[in-house]
């Protein structure tokens, strides 16, 4: 972290590579509708070489357990050699399954890449929430989850890390960010209260840099409340900026996606100085497919995950024509319906359905007589 250089400027790289990960499960199906989404609003970018795509192989949790590593060396410096990346969920083994204990992919990508900000926006224009959640990404529960051990056969302990400069890192991005788009408060997370060693560091880091922001108001919160006053019809509207330690960002934002319409709308990215990757926040889907039911799968939280990797990479005009499509097609018109079951529609039916929609000459116009704002 203190070698860290400086942040990439994404203006000056000619081809920008975006690669792609399908992922496991349903991971294929959704990514895919993804990225012919990403490739017509590309259209010209790609015709004149400045965007190329780059599918990523060897990530499939079928070629980990062949190589018994969760990001295995050929896959991670495919990585490497892209500037952006767009991610399937990918299955994580658990107890039970026919997989090796392999550690989390998602996690090592993370880790591997340094992608230390887990970054997610849940935005319901209807009932005034518009919410972006700083995620730390690289430590907490997760940084050490396959290294906890049984003490007896009556006791098993787990570690938990927080270091100064992760820390300083997330919250900064977290003020920096509202400084930038003039909002007003950030809120910390923590369970400070009990966990006080390194939730107390990551409360008092966040109380210090507060100070540098003083336009800016800054109260904190303790995890479990924080969960209630997001149902709280009379609080939530409040809230804009939220910053919070890695296991407490998983979970909450898991239930602010809920308002949105499910995990399975909601997109996130997972933001480093070097590199970038985008991907839905849901998982792999496995009992879709054995189903047969994954071309049923709702690509609408890919597709999210795409127009925050455009935002990235500075591309803000293509992000908005994206957001407005997916909030006429998702939230508004809602002409095809998903239900992940037959008698829905497909993600290939969705897909087309946004492609329309983001390229007919109407969309600012029919995104103004839902919302009634400005872009």
């Amino acid at each position: 972290m203190k070698a860290a250089g400086d942040w990439i400027d994404y203006s000056s790289l000619k081809p920008l590579v975006i690669g792609y990960v399908d992922g496991d499960g349903i991971g294929p199906y959704i990514t895919g509708e993804a990225i012919r989404v990403l490739q017509s609003l590309l259209r010209d970018e790609l015709e004149r070489g400045d965007v190329e795509f780059r599918k990523i192989e060897g990530l499939s949790i079928e070629e980990r357990a062949r190589a018994m590593k969760a990001l295995p060396d050929d896959a991670l410096d495919a990585l490497k050699k892209c500037h952006v990346i767009l991610k399937g969920p990918l299955t994580t083994p658990k107890k039970g399954d026919p997989w090796p204990n392999l550690e989390s992919a998602n996690v090592a990508m993370r880790r591997e890449l340094d992608l230390f900000a887990n970054v997610r926006p849940v935005s319901i224009p209807s009932e005034g929430i518009d919410w972006v959640f700083f995620r730390e990404n690289t430590e907490g529960e997760y940084v050490l989850g396959s290294k906890g051990f049984n003490v007896t056969d009556d006791l098993a302990v787990d570690f938990k890390v927080i270091t100064t400069q992760g820390s300083e890192r997330i919250i900064r991005l977290a003020f920096d960010y509202a400084r930038r788009n003039n909002i007003n408060r950030v809120s910390v997370v923590t369970k400070a209260n009990v966990v006080k060693t390194t939730d107390g560091k990551f409360l008092e880091i966040a109380r210090a840099i507060s100070k540098e922001y003083p336009e800016i108001t800054f109260d904190d919160w303790f995890v479990d409340i924080m969960a209630a006053k997001l149902v709280d019809t009379k609080r939530r509207r409040d809230f804009r900026v939220i910053v919070l330690p890695n296991l407490y960002g998983d979970i909450l934002t898991d239930e602010a996606a809920e308002f949105q319409g499910g995990v399975g709308t909601a997109g996130s990215a997972n933001i480093g100085k070097r590199y970038a990757m985008f991907e839905a926040i849901h998982g792999s889907a496995p009992r879709m497919v054995q189903e047969g039911r994954a071309q049923y799968a709702d690509p609408s939280s890919i597709m999210r995950a795409s127009t925050m990797l455009l935002r990235h990479v500075g591309m803000i005009d293509k992000a908005r024509k994206l957001e407005m499509a997916l909030d006429i097609c998702g939230q508004f018109e809602k002409k095809l319906v998903m239900t992940g079951r037959p008698g829905g529609a497909t993600g290939r039916e969705f897909a087309d359905y946004v492609i329309e929609t983001m390229n007919s000459d109407d969309l600012e116009s029919r995104w103004l007589s839902y919302t009634g704002k400005g872009i």
